[in-house]
């Protein structure tokens, strides 16, 4: 049987890691999956780490068994995408020392010992926050001096992932947006920012282009994996970049990526600064576009954890039948999301229910007003969105894993009075936005995906009131824990 020509494909989310073996023309072989294993770090108040060497071997353990699956096939290019702000810090014998995630805030307690604020959005495109990756480098120097001053170099999780297979150090330009290291609007590391935040000049990579050839695959990965030593390793990217690139939108399109977190992105072609700094402007992969994006916060998360509890044994199919006969007046929730003019996201949250409990909640009446939570936080942030840049397109594209509930799509319709439009890659979106820039190192031509689905709104007064409820449950939720 003749060999088929395929990509490998690592994607290091916030909750799992993913490693898919797809052809130029975006079929899927395989795809195999598993949780990423995460530390707690008492020496911080709020700190979560991973090892860089387990992740690693989860990597090549879950290549092997994706090349299994996959059959004959000649890989050609691998790249990696991963969680935005998640870094990796390294020695100078490109020794891995320590991964930090996404969801890691060792920095937080350093966070008000910065003046300049201001300024800091004005160059990054962001309000600056321990999210960010340069408030994990000042926790990690603070906490752990020595291990601080052994880093010579730290990069994205995708970026460090590439490393591995090429042995070459970049940074990727929507990573590194994501730094508050980086001038967004002149596409460059930002001398300004690294003085300001007293990060030692030496250790940045060098800034590549997405869909760029970084190098060849190591010998030692090549035969592990028994992938050729001309298969070529591409400079990959951010996971919502990725995803958003998967689905093709047009200049000044609007794109939910409904996974772990939830942004609201709309694509532009110019650094777009909120007076009130409520956004964040980030570059795309591509050459001259930026996102500007409203982020919902942790989102898909919560419906994953809260099914593995009222639905451990069912699929998403069950969840959806019992939805249709759940109505919207029997349980409200509030579930920690960011809204984009506040701060902090909620750190408590719950369900608002009539007393006594009726017979008429069920499991159903709880999922159903996760979802509502999800689409409403959206539609909070997307209103805070268009009221820094107007959007006047009468559709939405939509993709992610969340994006897979009809009711989901429906509700953000109605609410936001727009069609919700998904393209066949809405599922597996970041993995098959690595093909897409594959194709792109490879001179290979990506041929626009098909329109899969439409869902048009309907009620939209109706659920005006709904969110309005909403907020009010919202409110009660703030003042318990002010």
């Amino acid at each position: 049987m003749a060999q088929k020509e395929a990509y490998l494909i690592v994607d290091i989310g916030t909750g799992n890691a993913r490693v898919g073996v797809a052809t130029p023309t975006g079929d899927i072989l395989a795809i195999k999956r598993e949780n990423v294993q995460y530390h707690a770090d008492t020496k911080y108040e709020e700190s979560i780490y991973f090892s860089p060497e387990a992740l690693w071997q989860q990597i090549l353990k879950l290549a092997t068994e994706a090349l299994s699956d996959a059959g004959e096939v000649c890989i050609k290019a691998v790249t990696a995408t991963s969680q935005r702000e998640g870094i990796v810090v390294v020695d100078r014998e490109g020794m891995s020392l320590l991964g930090m995630p996404n969801i890691d805030h060792r920095g937080r307690k350093w966070e008000e010992e910065l003046t300049q604020k201001d300024r800091v959005y004005e160059l990054s495109g962001r309000y600056p926050t321990s999210l960010f990756s340069v408030y994990k480098l000042i926790g990690l120097r603070n906490v752990y001096p020595d291990l601080f001053e052994n880093t010579t170099c730290f990069m994205s999780i995708s970026d460090w992932i590439q490393f591995k297979f090429s042995g070459v150090t970049c940074y990727e330009h929507s990573q590194a947006s994501e730094t508050l290291l980086y001038d967004v609007e002149k596409k460059q590391w930002s001398a300004e920012l690294i003085a300001l935040f007293d990060i030692p000049n030496d250790i940045f990579p060098a800034l590549k282009q997405s869909g760029t050839v970084l190098g060849e695959i190591l010998p030692d990965v090549s035969q592990i994996l028994h992938i050729s030593t001309e298969a070529v390793v591409v400079v990959g990217g951010g996971d919502t970049q990725l995803a958003i690139r998967s689905m093709e939108p047009s200049t000044n399109d609007l794109v939910i990526v409904s996974g772990t977190t939830t942004p609201i992105i709309k694509i532009v072609e110019r650094y777009v600064k909120d007076k009130n700094q409520r956004t964040w402007t980030s570059r795309h992969i591509d050459e001259s576009h930026f996102i500007l994006e409203a982020n919902a916060g942790v989102t898909g998360l919560n419906y994953q954890r809260l099914k593995e509890i009222f639905y451990p044994n069912e699929g998403y199919d069950v969840i959806e039948r019992e939805l249709d006969d759940t109505s919207y007046s029997q349980c409200v929730a509030s579930l920690g999301s960011l809204i984009a003019d506040e701060d902090e996201p909620l750190t408590k949250g719950g369900f608002i229910f009539n007393a006594p409990v009726s017979h008429q909640l069920t499991r159903g009446s709880f999922v159903f007003s996760i979802l509502w939570d999800i689409a409403c936080s959206i539609y909070e942030n997307y209103k805070f969105l268009c009221d820094v840049s107007v959007h006047q397109e009468s559709y939405i594209w939509a993709c992610g894993g969340g994006i897979e509930s009809r009711k989901l799509r429906q509700f953000l319709a109605n609410l936001l009075g727009k069609s919700i439009r998904i393209r066949a890659t809405y599922r597996q979106a970041s993995v098959l936005g690595g093909v897409f820039v594959c194709n792109d190192a490879l001179g290979i031509d990506n041929a626009t995906p098909v329109l899969l689905d439409e869902t048009f709104p309907e009620d939209h007064e109706q659920f005006e009131q709904l969110y309005v409820e909403w907020k009010n449950a919202r409110k009660t939720f703030k003042q318990i824990i002010s």
